[in-house]
């Protein structure tokens, strides 16, 4: 269904990097959820109606909440898809993840909702008809939450919205809660036992356990998480391709929403070139990111001296010692400078994220070293931390 709308509505399909396309991939799938959920609502509530159900009604009730995140996220696509303004130079691309959290908060509501309810039907137990009719609607409407959950999670992937993937884990937990209580009522019909109250007790914990995990993807970009490795390797593969650079350190990723990514990065070229010749380099490196990757590229252009023997030699000597504290710790800006009575090694260390000691730790610890392994030399050492 999804493939034929596509066609119909979406021009370019396949240019999942389009940021118009994308748009209106998330607007195409919010309205199909829309739609879906409120005849899977309809069914449910009739279901629950005619068995006594407070599983199935409670069910229902999800489904209708899932139509009203349905339409949140329409609203957030169609939000986070306006150009940038003087207020919001950067676009208003992270609406989509705060409309993604929205999301989340409601699954995590109806949860709590369904749990009290399930408690209050354990103290005060009802009987439940578990008729044919009622077996056969959640029959279709597990088949419709698997629909769901698979054209969500397909296109959340190939247009990288966290949206979509959290709408898609609500589909899969609606799936197995549905699960469960049409297990209950396959109980009740052949075997007299009402275990209804108690499914939906387990099934408010489905649901809340989706709006956790849920909310989880959503809040992690909107605090500034860490790029995924596939995007840092990428990054790193284009800028070490170029001739005139031969390294790269200080690379931050800046997310500002789906397909409004800003990098920076500092590449190593050589202090000897010709400074035209390397500013020409750098300049179709910026333009090579943006358009490889789809992102705004800033390259601070960073010159070492490969020319002198002393240097290189200190250079290899201090990055293998380094890595003897550390195998994930890097240098960067290496200098010598020599004087009458010792000689400063000057440089950046990059320390990973989760490094066990502090800054000003690991600094002595470094100095120190230095001055144990090389004689009449003293270690000036900047920490920097690494954000990839």
């Amino acid at each position: 269904m999804l493939k034929l709308l596509a066609k119909l509505f979406i021009a370019d399909r396949e240019n999942y990097k389009s940021p118009a396309v994308r748009t209106r991939y998330g607007l195409l799938c919010s309205a199909l959820g829309i739609g879906l959920n409120v005849l899977l609502f309809i069914g449910k509530y009739i279901a629950g109606v005619l068995s006594g159900s407070v599983a199935i009604a409670a069910d229902a009730v999800n489904n209708l909440s899932d139509a009203g995140s349905s339409l949140i996220s329409l609203f957030g696509f169609r939000l986070a898809s306006k150009k940038p303004d003087p207020d919001h130079p950067f676009g208003h691309g992270r609406i989509e993840y705060l409309s993604g959290l929205a999301v989340s908060v409601l699954i995590i509501l109806m949860g709590v909702e369904l749990g009290k309810s399930s408690v209050e039907k354990i103290i005060s137990p009802e009987a439940v008809t578990a008729s044919w009719l009622s077996i056969a609607i959640l029959l279709a409407s597990i088949a419709v939450k698997v629909y769901m959950w698979f054209y969500n999670r397909s296109v959340g992937k190939k247009i990288n919205s966290a949206a979509m993937l959290a709408t898609a884990t609500d589909s899969l937990s609606d799936t197995v809660s549905t699960a469960v209580v049409l297990v209950s009522m396959l109980i009740a019909r052949f075997t007299g036992v009402n275990i209804d109250a108690y499914v939906g007790v387990l099934v408010a914990i489905f649901i809340l356990r989706a709006g956790y995990l849920a909310a989880k993807d959503t809040i992690a970009p909107l605090l500034g998480k860490a790029p995924e490795k596939e995007l840092v390797e990428e990054i790193e593969k284009i800028v070490l391709s170029t001739p005139e650079v031969c390294g790269i350190h200080d690379l931050i990723v800046h997310d500002y929403g789906p397909g409004r990514v800003i990098v920076s990065l500092h590449a190593e070229v050589d202090g000897s070139g010709d400074i035209y010749e390397l500013h020409d380099a750098i300049d179709n490196l910026e333009r090579k990111l943006q358009r490889e990757i789809g992102c705004i590229a800033v390259v601070h252009m960073d010159p070492i001296d490969l020319r002198d023997e002393v240097t290189a030699k200190a250079r290899v000597a201090v990055a293998e010692m380094v890595k003897g504290i550390d195998e994930r710790i890097t240098i960067h800006d290496f200098r010598v400078v020599p004087g009458t009575t010792h000689t400063n090694y000057i440089f950046d260390a990059v320390l990973p994220a989760n490094f066990k000691l502090s800054d000003e730790e690991a600094e002595k610890l470094i100095e120190a070293e230095i001055e144990r392994r090389f004689p009449k030399c003293y270690g000036v050492v900047n920490i920097d931390r690494d954000f990839t």
